[in-house]
């Protein structure tokens, strides 16, 4: 939850979100303000003065200023209404689009979070692993001193022990490189993190039938909502090319006055304020064919934009159903994993007992023991594959959300000790 509360906070990439969909929350009003009354103020100032070529000291001036004001407000225009909906449904779609950018948040911070927990798993499996090969190593060494056996079983344990070290090197690599990954997101070096507990047996999808899911998706899936903006948006803008056929009318009120006054006082008589009020109508005749072709492109535009849909449609369904079977698959594969694991660790422990009394070799323990520990390791990535399915399934259908993350942090098992280890990036 922590990791979590700092991307929501840090994440550049949700931030731009979040900015971009601000920004196309403003189209509603401008859109809005083209059918609303819009007053402007004009003025004109102008100095002329005139001589006669022959005899310059004949000069006359005149000085011109006026003034207007102009109402000017839509009662009938199609265009504009269109585009008042079509920027209502784009605002939508832009609320839609912060909905996939934080569920997409929702998914890196879960994988971030549990690569680094896989990554620090497969390092302690193998520290583990190497302790037991070491142990097996001082066994077989003490026994080829003894003459119990040959310098072969020597061999083998430090072959299996090197091969370990190699893959503890690249481990710690693997665990550095999740870290930053990490980092990234939350802008904050995750020093230590709530492991998974191991004891709890993990949720199964609710409902538990795939074709609730495949419903739900098809319906509510934010792709899906996208898209059906979309092709709304498309509808709009071919509704906006077929009104440039339509008439326009719009009322026009104007006031202002104007004076000309010259050198030898002609025009000395008062100010005149003319004022006037009509409905000004526009109707179309011929564009030369340019409305027609836009109505035709968008006629074209629409019909990809409902493939799109479709296609958007099918596609969600097909990630739930992806993701349903990976969970279901999952759960299956952890419980076979556990009797594995259960088995593998009767298996070493026969091997050894074995081995101790003369009835078996030291090829036979390592191979138990690295059996035992690969399906520890298989055992662990299941259970963070499996959470991950979980969480696509609750995107694929459009409802995932905080909850979910909730649910998953009840799973992990919280340190007692002070976190304050972990710092700020610079």
């Amino acid at each position: 939850m922590q990791a979590w509360q700092a991307a929501e906070q840090r994440d550049p990439d949700y931030a731009a979100a979040q900015a971009t969909r601000n920004a196309e929350q403003e189209k509603v009003p401008q859109a809005r303000a083209g059918l609303l009354p819009s007053i402007a103020l004009g003025g004109t100032g102008q100095s002329t003065d005139t001589r006669e070529a022959a005899h310059l000291h004949n000069a006359s001036s005149r000085g011109v200023a006026s003034w207007n004001l102009t109402l000017s407000q839509p009662i009938f225009d199609a265009a504009k209404w269109g585009t008042l909906r079509q920027s209502e449904f784009q605002a939508n779609l832009a609320d839609v689009g912060l909905q996939q950018a934080r569920q997409d948040l929702i998914l890196r911070v879960s994988q971030a979070y549990f690569d680094v927990l896989t990554a620090q798993d497969t390092l302690t499996t193998l520290e583990a692993q190497m302790r037991a090969t070491q142990s097996q190593l001082d066994a077989a060494s003490r026994t080829f001193e003894l003459g119990g056996t040959t310098v072969a079983d020597v061999y083998e344990a430090q072959s299996k022990l090197d091969l370990l070290k190699a893959a503890e090197l690249q481990a710690h690599n693997v665990l550095q490189i999740s870290r930053d990954r990490l980092a990234q997101i939350i802008n904050e070096r995750p020093e230590r993190l709530a492991p998974l507990a191991t004891d709890l047996e993990l949720p199964s999808p609710q409902p538990g039938r795939l074709s609730e899911w495949s419903q739900q998706a098809a319906q509510a899936s934010l792709e899906v909502a996208g898209a059906q903006l979309n092709t709304l948006i498309v509808e709009k803008q071919l509704d906006i090319a077929r009104s440039g056929h339509y008439p326009t009318l719009s009322l026009q009120a104007q006031t202002g006055t104007a004076s000309n006054r010259g050198t030898a006082g002609q025009n000395q008589g008062p100010r005149s304020l003319d004022s006037s009020v009509g409905l000004q109508l526009s109707i179309p005749i011929f564009s030369g064919g340019g409305i027609s072709s836009q109505v035709r492109e968008q006629a074209s535009r629409l019909q990809h934009a409902r493939y799109r849909l479709e296609a958007a449609r099918r596609q969600s369904i097909q990630s739930t159903q992806q993701a349903f079977s990976q969970v279901t698959s999952g759960l299956a594969q952890i419980s076979a994993l556990k009797a594995a694991e259960r088995s593998s660790l009767a298996s070493m422990q026969a091997n050894q007992t074995g081995y101790e009394v003369g009835v078996r070799i030291n090829i036979d323990v390592l191979n138990a023991q690295q059996q035992l520990y690969e399906t520890r390791r298989a055992l662990s990535q299941a259970r963070y594959e499996t959470l991950m399915a979980s969480l696509r399934l609750k995107a694929a259908s459009g409802t995932l959300g905080l909850a979910d993350i909730e649910k998953v942090n009840q799973l992990l098992l919280v340190h007692n000790s002070n976190d304050a280890s972990r710092s700020p990036l610079p």
